[in-house]
């Protein structure tokens, strides 16, 4: 126990941390407030704690032997993460980091076979699970939020506004939306901007579903939703949307990726891409996420996706960067999940509830304090193809709220 308080005395300096022993023995660690207390229930853990934090925390939390006494896991998460910030505190980290950042390229090869596996660890788990905690047009990614009290229904209906603008959408483009989970942006497209959509995806649950949608909304001659890896799509295509789904593309990967948009993009065409990014620069993937919730993923620094695009040969027109807007959205869903847990529970089990609410609370936290962002990288193979000033997205989008308003 002494080698893991002496870890936590490394980072806890705001706030406090009470460490309740396999032996009943009592540590504290730090001083104010906030102040969390948890309890260690075996001496295998304290020793796994040591070794290896990034990975033991969650398993640990996950089987039961961290106990947070008197409060939840989001509250020990974001005690340690708004003390270490962009750091990792003890030497043991520093240098497992380092050998993450060294073998990155080795954990993320994706050819498609792979690419298809890690896809379906995570979006083909059970469709009622999503209902869970996300909103109604199952947006699996970053909300726009123009108020911390809008809701998460309007945050995401504000993030598919944000994008389509920047689309500079109009009647008869064809679009092709990479990743398109279950349907939402690309119906909204379609519907609001009267453009022809295909999307791709590599999850069997979420394309029967998005197919469906559309189906069931009369769109299916304008939208169409296939099966398939972006890397075997053909034709040319006005605009190209990605969202949330770089993450899962492999760094060595990114000279095919933006390559295959510049040969898939119009002369005249504009790409997006939104991603999750990093704000502190290349790093490795952290151990628990790619063992437990997205095998194979990375969350890129901007210094690291720059250059690729640069040697495409395509304009970076426009770059945003979201910073707490991922942290609001992850909040929305630890709580619905946490309004829904025992429906949870009974399509899985106790272990599983734990891990997901260690994943949402963990990443709402690194959002909040470990330089997690979200890039939206706007891109055109000329220089002239979108407007010379941004205030077009702002006009854009007021004259839509309007459109809505009066609808």
């Amino acid at each position: 126990m002494l080698l893991l308080r002496n870890l936590f005395r490394r980072i806890i300096r705001k706030g406090s941390l009470t460490i309740i022993g396999p032996g009943g023995e009592i540590h504290d660690v730090g001083r104010g407030l906030p102040s969390v207390t948890i309890r260690i229930t075996n001496q295998a853990t304290v020793r796994r704690l040591f070794v290896n934090p990034d990975l033991a925390v969650g398993e640990a939390y996950m089987d039961g032997s961290i106990i947070i006494e008197g409060g939840e896991i989001y509250s020990f998460l974001e005690l340690c993460l708004a003390n270490l910030g962009w750091g990792y505190g003890h030497w043991v980290r520093r240098g497992q980091a380092v050998l993450r950042r060294l073998g990155r390229r080795v954990s993320q090869y994706n050819p498609v076979t792979k690419a298809r596996a890690n896809v379906a660890h995570h979006y083909d788990l059970s469709d009622a699970l999503y209902t869970l905690f996300l909103d109604s047009d199952r947006q699996y990614s970053c909300a726009y939020y123009t108020s911390l009290d809008d809701s998460i229904e309007q945050a995401q209906a504000q993030k598919k506004r944000h994008l389509t603008t920047k689309l500079l959408l109009r009647p008869g483009l064809k679009v092709l939306d990479i990743g398109s989970g279950w349907g939402g942006l690309a119906l909204h497209m379609a519907q609001t901007a009267s453009v022809d959509v295909t999307g791709v995806t590599l999850s069997t649950e979420q394309h029967a579903y998005a197919e469906r949608r559309a189906d069931e909304v009369g769109l299916a001659d304008h939208v169409r939703f296939l099966l398939q890896d972006y890397r075997q799509v053909t034709g040319r295509y006005n605009r190209i949307v990605s969202v949330g789904m770089f993450e899962h593309v492999g760094i060595g990967h990114y000279r095919e990726y933006f390559q295959k948009i510049r040969n898939l993009l119009t002369d005249d065409g504009v790409a997006l891409l939104h991603t999750i990014g990093s704000a502190e620069g290349p790093s490795g993937a952290n151990p628990w996420i790619h063992k437990y919730i997205f095998p194979g993923g990375y969350t890129p620094a901007l210094s690291e996706i720059v250059p690729v695009i640069e040697r495409a040969g395509l304009y970076i027109t426009d770059v945003e960067v979201l910073r707490l807007h991922y942290a609001e959205t992850l909040k929305a869903w630890r709580l619905r999940f946490a309004e829904n847990r025992q429906s949870a529970a009974a399509l899985y089990d106790e272990r599983f509830c734990r891990m997901w609410e260690f994943y949402l609370a963990g990443c709402e936290a690194a959002f909040r304090h470990a330089g997690l962002v979200v890039f939206q990288i706007q891109l055109s193979k000329r220089v002239d193809t979108v407007p010379l000033i941004r205030d077009y997205i702002t006009d854009w989008e007021s004259q839509d709220s309007r459109q809505a308003d009066a609808s």
